[in-house]
């Protein structure tokens, strides 16, 4: 199984930015898939998720109305949408992929990406 995230970059407070995470060797449709974030001497936090059957999409409180998560099952690509960022949105962002409900929980995810680096300038 591999995940392969992209979108690494530099963006200025309040700019926008788009990653993907491109997901190979297992039956993606099956997945909820999720995006965590960890910054630099913090532990890694949830960020958001999406189901496989019905699409829900879930959020942290911190980037809830700003980013937003997506799938697009026919090319195993999942998404996150970011806007209205801030410094504190600079973190390493991975994405990950679970079998088991509990999405916001790290521990529940049974595969993960190797990480894109976001960085938001004030």
């Amino acid at each position: 199984v591999q995940l392969q995230a992209s979108g690494e970059g530099l963006v200025q407070a309040g700019g926008s930015l788009r990653l993907s995470c491109a997901a190979s060797g297992l039956t993606f449709s099956s997945y909820v898939m999720g995006w965590f974030r960890q910054a630099p001497g913090k532990e890694r936090e949830f960020v958001a998720a999406v189901t496989w059957i019905t699409m829900t999409s879930y959020y942290a409180d911190s980037v809830k109305g700003r980013f937003t998560i997506s799938r697009d099952n026919a090319k195993n690509t999942v998404y996150l949408h970011m806007n209205s960022l801030k410094p504190e949105d600079t973190a390493v962002y991975y994405c990950a992929a679970s079998r088991r409900g509990e999405y916001a929980r790290s521990d529940s995810y049974d595969y993960w990406g190797q990480g894109t680096l976001v960085t938001v300038s004030s």
